[in-house]
């Protein structure tokens, strides 16, 4: 997609934004081209919560950021990273190499933000990770280009799995994805309850992607006896796994921690299969007049469905780099990809998503996280109306401490 004062256009792929300029013109306006790259699951179990959404979300930070009746081009493009890795660089490098992108937004899947991350580095360039949960990335696998922006394992277990623990869910067995975000999350999950005196009896790994039976874990979690069932999953593999513990009574005796779980999984899941469940977002449209107004200029270009948190993140990711971007100017920005992250941690964050924050040194950005519970149907007054707010965690407290990561550039 290209962007400028007189246009604003969707595409799957990038659009020659200069073929019939002349060179002079075309040059001029190249050097005030910034380009966005959306890498993210458009076609698997993450598709619904990033996605389309994500392009969209972009797309509209891009209106709502000023430059264009500024004169600056901004051109936007999408890719499907399959969620495989191996696809995800290779892409990544593409667009860089051959097509000019100079920043990477979203990166659904921790494998393939893993992936990604090392590209990014490589290449001076920029990674906005959205999507992608694991806390490595900003612990032993950060690097100067890349910020972690809307959620990650740690805040996840931190939130979800104390509430959990708090209320008596003293011992544990995961159901876990087997890949890089899973572990993490397990990890993350299990090392929180054991800090607050519970147990975790055992787990079992499903592949990803591609599960759609998950009895055999659902029936070793059974077995286990423990209180609480960590399901360290996420998209159709946590509805799924909500669905057929319901359908094996799992719940009747045992608790289910959602560890990761969104809006749209409850709306493919439905009130009535969902009611009661405890879960954690860093955004919700209903949150406050802010969240609602992102939601209202959203929904338009996505047949009326709110946003996610992951898409909430990309709007508030590609916000915050384009305001970086035009203080320095494209070319500076376009330059080093390094040093426009120096700048984007450098400025207060502050958008309709998240409100005001702020970025750390290891890249992790700062803002509220907020433990939700289901509204049951006769608590919902209206479509998209699922949660009522639980608790509040303050934003230096929801992330991990700078201390506790492992992350090479934090300086003591």
């Amino acid at each position: 997609m290209t962007m400028n004062r007189r246009t604003l256009l969707g595409a799957a792929a990038a659009v020659p934004a200069f073929g019939a300029l002349p060179y002079a013109t075309a040059r001029a306006q190249a050097a005030n081209t910034l380009k966005l790259g959306v890498l993210t699951d458009m076609s698997g179990p993450y598709r619904d919560g990033s996605g389309p959404g994500s392009y969209a979300a972009v797309r509209q930070a891009v209106q709502d950021s000023g430059l264009l009746a500024r004169g600056f081009n901004i051109e936007v493009v999408q890719g499907d990273h399959q969620n495989k890795p191996d696809v995800a660089s290779n892409l990544a490098r593409q667009w860089i190499d051959r097509d000019g992108v100079d920043v990477i937004i979203d990166v659904a899947t921790s494998s393939c933000a893993l992936a990604v991350n090392g590209v990014v580095k490589e290449k001076n360039k920029i990674m906005l990770n959205s999507t992608g949960a694991t806390a490595d990335l900003t612990g032993p696998a950060c690097t100067p280009n890349t910020i972690h922006w809307t959620y990650d394992t740690y805040m996840l277990a931190k939130s979800t799995g104390g509430a959990m623990v708090k209320a008596g869910g003293d011992s544990w067995f995961f159901i876990t994805a087997d890949y890089a975000f899973g572990h993490a999350l397990e990890r993350d999950t299990g090392n929180l309850v054991k800090a607050q005196g519970g147990k975790v009896l055992g787990s079992t790994r499903h592949p990803f992607p591609g599960t759609t039976d998950f009895s055999s874990f659902l029936l070793q979690a059974q077995q286990s006896r423990a209180k609480v069932v960590g399901l360290a999953n996420a998209g159709t593999d946590t509805i799924n796994s909500v669905k057929q513990a319901a359908e094996f009574g799992l719940t009747r005796r045992q608790k289910l921690a959602v560890l990761l779980f969104i809006v749209t999984d409850v709306h493919s899941l439905g009130l009535q299969t969902a009611q009661g469940l405890v879960l954690s977002e860093t955004y919700y449209w209903d949150l406050n007049d802010r969240t609602r107004n992102l939601a209202n200029k959203y929904k338009g270009a996505m047949g009326g469905a709110m946003p996610t948190m992951w898409q909430a993140g990309c709007y508030s990711a590609a916000l915050h780099y384009l305001k970086a971007a035009a203080e320095m100017g494209a070319a500076q920005a376009k330059a080093s990809g390094a040093e426009t992250v120096v700048k984007m941690k450098a400025m207060p964050t502050d958008d309709d998503a998240f409100g005001p924050g702020s970025i750390r040194q290891d890249g992790r950005k700062i803002h509220p996280a907020y433990l939700f519970e289901v509204k049951t149907p006769a608590e919902s007054k209206g479509p998209w109306d699922y949660y009522k707010l639980v608790q509040t965690t303050p934003a230096e407290e929801a992330w991990r401490p700078l201390s506790e990561g492992g992350c090479p550039l934090v300086r003591a």
